[in-house]
């Protein structure tokens, strides 16, 4: 009997547009379209909170953000993970990359073996940082680029493409394939950090797409009514408030191009393996991002809102018992790969589910089922409905909404770049179904007993927010102190 072997690949700020065989003829990006060519790809996948840590916890519980409270990057409220569960069935569970974990009392989570290398400065215990150190870089003090001022200006890696981040998680990956114990069925989380800024690349892959390359970012005439508090806040915090110079906003958008390409061509190796030894006939193979990027569409950078650039996300699952290639419309959300996982595997969770089963939504067809999303709280608070057709957007910093027709969207934008991206706030000339949506939304949160967004059969009103986008005391500043002057006397 084979074993039911998984694998999760797991690309942070990878948008949904970036994958060649799904429609984008810049990017180049063979490893992600092989996937595409033997699984499922889900067309309508959404982060139900749209940064890190949120979204993370909620696809590792299977609690989306609106229950468990976790809606940003906060400390983590403990709820079971899949890999206590597959560790508890007899899985040999391994995580390598990034996890973003803010757990305080229980930093494996239920992986058996664990090997970070962790976004910002890395912790004391950042398996990549003692391998870079131990290769003579100990002088490399931003193991994944320069943030601050830097954070979204292209820059070249300071080490070469067999240290770099990625080429290290693949060779890790391979290794723990190699060695893992063969009596046991195995879950391996491969998790990248890129392409989250900074966007660095070693050389060549500095250079595989050029400013003249790119095609502009998606900026329609409205973008400033289309957009809200939290993108007009990360503009400037990210140093991206003051002024758009279009050359380097292309440079810009290539240097994240090579970040993808260069992480599908390590990504590749692993596939590669897979296949020489006959393991992808028994493996699970999931790819998915814990959000997008905005990349300069309507002038803004980041994620933390429900536009498609940042909430929509890549989602392909390969069930090796299966060999049909579908496109499943249903919309879905990271809190659907517990249930799923733990389905595949053939374990029963005690663990109350919200999601769905992936693999039973793509042999369905394409069916009538609306996600949730919710970012942040209270005042800030940023809240999402979709459906086959609609998404509904509120956001407390704003005190409005948005009504979006997706497939109506899709279908005029079908034939250009930018199929992705909304263009029309219909929430007043389609009341009644704005007030649909809504009035969903509430239900459904108030049938799991959340109360605190809502006022009566509304959202709760808080005083709008503005931000000066010329305010230098909101720059962020994330520097190592060891790369900083001072330190270094």
């Amino acid at each position: 009997m084979k074993q039911k072997n998984i694998l999760l690949v797991f690309c942070d700020q990878l948008r949904s547009d970036m994958i060649s065989s799904l429609g984008n003829t810049i990017i180049k990006t063979p490893a992600l379209d092989r996937l595409v060519a033997r699984g499922i790809t889900f067309d309508n996948a959404y982060s139900p909170s749209p940064v890190c840590v949120a979204a993370r916890h909620a696809m590792h519980t299977g609690v989306p953000t609106y229950i468990s409270g976790c809606t940003d990057n906060m400390a983590m409220p403990y709820y079971p993970s899949f890999m206590e569960i597959l560790s508890a069935n007899g899985y040999q569970t391994h995580g390598i990359g990034k996890m973003h974990f803010t757990l305080k009392d229980n930093p494996r989570w239920g992986f058996e073996g664990l090997e970070l290398s962790e976004e910002v400065n890395g912790a004391k215990n950042d398996a990549y940082r003692a391998m870079l150190y131990s290769n003579g870089y100990e002088h490399v003090k931003d193991l994944h680029g320069v943030r601050s001022e830097m954070y979204y200006v292209p820059q070249v890696s300071q080490v070469p493409e067999r240290l770099h981040c990625n080429s290290w998680l693949t060779e890790r990956s391979i290794s723990f394939l190699e060695n893992r114990d063969p009596s046991r069925p195995f879950f391996l989380m491969t998790s990248y950090i890129k392409p989250h800024p900074p966007f660095e690349n070693p050389v060549p892959w500095n250079k595989l797409y050029r400013c003249s390359d790119m095609p502009d970012a998606f900026v329609p005439e409205n973008s400033n009514d289309l957009i809200c508090h939290v993108n007009r806040y990360q503009n400037a915090y990210k140093y991206r408030s003051q002024g758009t110079d279009r050359n380097l906003v292309r440079s810009m958008r290539a240097a994240y191009y090579g970040c993808v390409s260069f992480l599908d061509y390590t990504l590749g190796k692993i596939f590669d393996y897979l296949d020489e030894t006959g393991l992808t006939e028994e493996t699970l193979i999931v790819l998915t991002s814990d959000h997008g990027e905005m990349l300069g569409d309507y002038n803004c950078y980041g994620k933390r809102c429900f536009l498609e650039p940042a909430s929509h996300i890549p989602l392909i699952v390969c069930d090796p018992s299966s060999q049909s290639v579908i496109h499943a419309a249903t919309p879905v959300s990271l809190y659907d790969i517990f249930p799923t996982l733990l389905s595949y595997a053939g374990i029963k969770s005690e663990s109350e589910t919200y999601g769905a089963n992936l693999l039973d939504i793509a042999s369905k067809g394409h069916t009538e089922r609306t996600v949730y999303g919710q970012f942040s709280q209270e005042g800030t608070g940023l809240y999402m409905a979709r459906d086959l057709q609609y998404k509904y957007i509120f956001s407390a910093a704003d005190n409005r909404e948005w009504l979006f027709d997706i497939s109506q969207e899709a279908e005029t934008e079908k034939d250009t770049f930018h199929r992705l991206s909304e263009t029309r706030d219909i929430s007043d000339s389609h009341r009644n179904i704005a007030d649909s949506m809504k009035d969903r939304l509430i239900t459904h949160f108030r049938g799991l007993g959340i109360e605190a967004p809502f006022d009566g059969n509304d959202f709760r009103r808080y005083p709008v927010l503005t931000v000066d986008p010329y305010n230098d005391n909101l720059l962020l500043r994330q520097d190592p102190p060891s790369s900083l002057m001072a330190d270094n006397r």
